[in-house]
This record gives C-alpha cells, sequence and structure tokens, in this order.
C-alpha cells in the first residue's frame, strides 16, 4: 500500500504513559509502507536498546533551545523534566513522498499541532482500565515511588483530555487497537469499535487511578 501526495495527513497519536500508543505507532509502521514515524527531538537520556536518529534526535538542551528560536519545530514540551519536539522538515518530507505523518506525542504537543497543521488527525489512546495502566507504570520497577506518583497524576490529567480528540482507542487488544488506528487512516471511521460513552469511561479509569494516588 502506499500514499498519494495529497491524500494523505499527519497523525497524532496521545495518551497517557503506560497505554500502549508507542507500541501501536511501531505495529503500523512495520505493517504499512505508506507510513513514516516521527522522529522526534527530544533532551533525555537514552534508555536502553533506544538509538539515535532512529528512535529519537538525542539532543543538548542547548541544542533544543536553538532549534525553538529558528523555527525548526513544530511542535515542544517539557514533559517529566525533559524536553521534546517535532521538526518541521518531518511534515513536509512525508508530505513530499505522500506518506502518512505518525507523531507519538504528548497532549501538549497535539494541541500545538491542532493549532499549526489543521491537516492533522488525532487519536488519543486509552488503557483498557486504570488498574491496567498503574500496573503498568509501577510493574517497571525502574523508578522510585516519587516519579511514578507523578506519572500517575500526569496520566489522570491527560485522560482527562480525551474528549479533545477526532478519534479514541482503547488498547485492550493490541492487534484489533493497530486495525483501528489502520482503519482511521484508510477512512473507515465506520470500521471502528463501538465502545461506552467517552465521559463514562474516562471516569471510570479515572477512578481506578485515583485509588492509587498518595494524597496530595
Amino acid at each position: 500500500m502506499s500514499g498519494v501526495p495529497g491524500s494523505t495527513f499527519p497523525l497524532v497519536l496521545s495518551a497517557p504513559s503506560g497505554a500502549g500508543k508507542t507500541t501501536i505507532a511501531h505495529r503500523l509502521r512495520a505493517s504499512r509502507d505508506d507510513v513514516v514515524f516521527s522522529i522526534s527531538a527530544t533532551t533525555r537520556a537514552p534508555r536502553e536498546r533506544e538509538r539515535d536518529g532512529i528512535d529519537y534526535h538525542f539532543v543538548a538542551e542547548d541544542a533544543f533551545r536553538r532549534m525553538i528560536d529558528a523555527g525548526e519545530l513544530i511542535e515542544w514540551a517539557q514533559v517529566h523534566g525533559s524536553y521534546y519536539g517535532t521538526p518541521l522538515s518531518n511534515v513536509r518530507n512525508a508530505q513530499a513522498r505522500g506518506q502518512f505523518l505518525l507523531l507519538d506525542i504528548d497532549v501538549q504537543g497535539a494541541r500545538q499541532i491542532r493549532d499549526k497543521v489543521p491537516q492533522a488527525v488525532h487519536v488519543f489512546v486509552l488503557p483498557p482500565s486504570g488498574e491496567v495502566l498503574v500496573q503498568r507504570l509501577t510493574g517497571r520497577g525502574s523508578e522510585d515511588e516519587a516519579r511514578v506518583q507523578r506519572r500517575l497524576r500526569n496520566a489522570l490529567d491527560e485522560i482527562r483530555t480525551a474528549g479533545e480528540f477526532d478519534h479514541v482507542v482503547v488498547n485492550d487488544h493490541l492487534d484489533q487497537a493497530v486495525a483501528d488506528v489502520s482503519a482511521i487512516l484508510d477512512g473507515r471511521t465506520e470500521a471502528l469499535r463501538p465502545h461506552p460513552p467517552l465521559a463514562t469511561t474516562i471516569a471510570a479509569i479515572a477512578h481506578e487511578i485515583e485509588r492509587h494516588l498518595d494524597p496530595a
């Protein structure tokens, strides 16, 4: 499958940490040759097995600030103490090749993209439940309790923004979630699975997360 210039668009995937949006993004990229992954710039340190120029462009903070000043980023944000941003060249290059540019970014970045790239389609990925999200975040075992609590609070705030997005996909079964996002790329939104009202789903997930939060 290959895209035609003018028929494709940037696809923004956003989700709380632990919802699985990055896994969905990689599955889509592997299964479709009309999808190209947007490689973000970031000031955080690489994690195990991450490669510069493939997973992220890892840059120093002063270099990142120069990119902002030069207008080379269409969105940027500070998340968990590090900076992330999307180079403008990613959008231009994908459009020229007739490919869908897949942007795996946070809610702050999605809002900036919505303002600057109106043709972009925005998808929010929800976990199947708050309990599953908590298990994924606490099961990593690589972060102290204070950092886990911060991630949970951020996740709670982000989940409550799901109504801002064009589409919401629940990642309860990975293959089906990937199929849902692929249907959105193809314009087959009638093929998306029906779910309970979004407000009901968000309230249920939020309630389960709140049970694991320390008192403020």
